[in-house]
């Protein structure tokens, strides 16, 4: 509180030999000069910045989610603690105008055990899941002016319908090529030669895989009686003796002594709206016996539901839990050995073939294998430090016709081609309800934090798009269920998009809520000079509203949201 001063002090007569005031020292006209010339070099350094090195870019949809988040929400899965983002863009206009509360996001789904929260004013938690802005994400506009845009770049340009609107998108076909879409992968043709699938590299494909199942965040369903996902196989004879054993379903031990190979499979067991309603309210005393279905392109993201949509049916409508079968995945997991001797196996299934990955733990010697009489010959070798007891982190990937292996975050380098021909394995079989397993043999080891992971699934539309569901089924009946559509092998389409020199072909990574190349009708391209430049780092993702300092408990408004700084990738 500020205190006045005394009036004895104010009325105080001044001394006779106080000295007085001197006149204030005005800057001479060079100083003035000088920093006026400081300031307009300022800007216009600031403004040769922004147009010609870098600008800032806010990520107005969802079309580029899981990589890139448009307006969404940050949830919590009250159920398995699951920390996942869902999309609020519905919520407002273009420009950003609310379009009232009947538009407010109040249901999303967990990518992990499905469940269905609800989101409105009776959730105690529900101030808690604010809307925030999308990210914001520097361009570097010469980029390209140095070098060629590279397929999978991530670019600004300008919307070719109107070129007063940018969009950011994915960068899938060059100048001269013709792309193919076909059972969810990008083909390329340059001239007129045959097609060949487009495969990622290993940085790019790590940032683009999507997330299945992680298995840390099962133990309370599993308590509550749901199966687990990840169980061990057992022997035709039903034999215990040296099978895999687990205290909580998270981590998994195996003690070697078996004469053949041992298997832990994941099954892909997924609830559905009514399934967990069961379990919520009449708390099943029995195991579950849930069929496994299909691992589809399911996206946590696109299953926000409004006040409006919760309102007329309460269960998650059927196309936002994925229309499409998707057969190319990675399995991921925290390898304990504690053995010098014996194997561990990865493996993959897709379309009746399996992919395996077998480590020998006395050499560390990696060797890939592909089930089938024709990929005999296929046997790509590599050393790794997997030898002898330790801790390591593994993935293994079966993507766009590629085999790949990360040991403790490194790709692993095979003495041979990892990639192979086309197995024309497009279509679901009964192994694929158990698509990924890992194996001992004659190896003590314990298995933690497992994980399954997807490809993107680029959906084949095009002109025909209608403006309803974006499927490349053709003629689908959803009226039996989407596991039984798949399971009927329906035709599915194919689309391609020839284009000329200077022409580019832009894809979302969000490929069922992406406004993109496949859905501008006759002008699907890009042309060079609509080219803004390349996505280099997500520099301010949505800052928390409001972060409390320690010890003080002093509220922090707009701290930066640093885990979410990152580059694009």
């Amino acid at each position: 509180m500020t205190k006045r001063k005394s009036s004895h002090l104010a009325s105080r007569p001044a001394a006779a030999h106080q000295p007085q005031p001197s006149q204030p020292h005005l800057p001479s006209p060079a100083a003035i000069r000088e920093t006026i010339e400081s300031i307009v070099i300022a800007f216009v350094l600031a403004f040769l910045f922004r147009t010609f090195e870098a600008e800032a870019f806010v990520i107005p949809t969802g079309s580029m989610a899981p990589t890139l988040m448009g307006r969404h929400k940050d949830l919590d899965c009250p159920e398995c603690g699951y920390e996942y983002r869902v999309s609020a863009s519905d919520e407002v206009t273009q420009e950003g105008t609310p379009l009232g509360d009947e538009k407010l996001v109040e249901e999303s789904t967990c990518p992990m055990c499905r469940y269905t929260a609800d989101l409105g004013p009776g959730n105690p938690q529900h101030q808690s899941y604010p809307s925030y802005y999308g990210d914001r994400v520097l361009v570097g506009k010469c980029s390209y002016a140095i070098s060629d845009p590279k397929r999978w770049d991530v670019i600004v340009f300008k919307y070719p319908g109107d070129a007063s609107v940018n969009f950011i998108k994915r960068l899938i076909g060059l100048p001269g090529e013709t792309v193919r879409i076909s059972h969810g992968d990008i083909w390329i043709r340059r001239g007129t030669g045959p097609f060949a699938i487009a495969r990622k590299p290993p940085g790019k494909l790590l940032a683009m895989l999507q997330p299945v199942f992680n298995n840390d965040y099962m133990p309370k369903l599993v308590a509550l009686g749901w199966p687990a996902r990840w169980q061990p196989e057992l022997p035709a004879d039903g034999s215990t003796a040296g099978a895999w054993h687990s205290e909580d379903a998270t981590t998994f031990l195996i003690d070697g002594t078996a004469s053949g190979p041992r298997w832990l499979r994941y099954h892909h067991l997924v609830p559905s709206y009514n399934e967990w309603k069961m379990v919520e309210y009449r708390k099943p005393t029995q195991p579950l016996h849930l069929k496994p279905q299909w691992i589809t392109d399911f996206t946590a993201y696109n299953t926000g539901r409004s006040r409006e949509q919760a309102s007329i049916n309460p269960a998650p409508d059927p196309d936002v839990l994925g229309l499409h079968w998707v057969g190319d995945l990675a399995v991921g997991c925290t390898l304990d050995a504690e053995s010098d001797h014996g194997q561990a196996v990865l493996e993959l299934r897709k379309g009746g073939r399996e992919f395996q990955c077998r480590l020998d733990l006395a050499t560390g010697r990696a060797t890939l294998a592909i089930s089938g009489d024709d990929t005999a010959q296929f046997r790509p070798a590599a050393l790794t430090n997997v030898r002898g007891p330790g801790r390591h982190r593994l993935l293994f990937s079966n993507c766009d016709d590629e085999l790949r292996l990360w040991v403790d975050g490194s790709v692993v380098a095979f003495d041979a081609a990892t990639t192979y021909p086309d197995l024309h394995n497009v279509e679901p079989l009964e192994s694929d309800l158990t698509p990924a397993g890992v194996a001992s043999t004659g190896a003590r080891m314990k298995i933690s934090h497992l994980r399954i992971l997807r490809n993107i699934y680029y959906i084949a539309v095009g002109e025909h798009y209608g403006g309803q569901l974006i499927t490349d089924y053709v003629n689908p009946d959803f009226s039996q269920g989407i596991m039984a559509l798949i399971a009927s092998h329906p035709q599915q389409r194919t689309v391609e998009f020839p284009l000329k020199a200077d022409q580019f072909f832009m894809l979302g990574d969000n490929s069922a809520r992406s406004k993109d190349g496949r859905l501008w009708g006759s002008t699907y391209w890009v042309d060079r000079n609509l080219l803004i430049g390349k996505a280099i780092c997500v520099y301010w993702p949505h800052s928390w509203n409001y972060i409390h300092t320690p010890w003080f408990d002093i509220p922090f408004p707009y701290f930066p949201n640093f885990q979410r700084m990152r580059m694009v990738r």
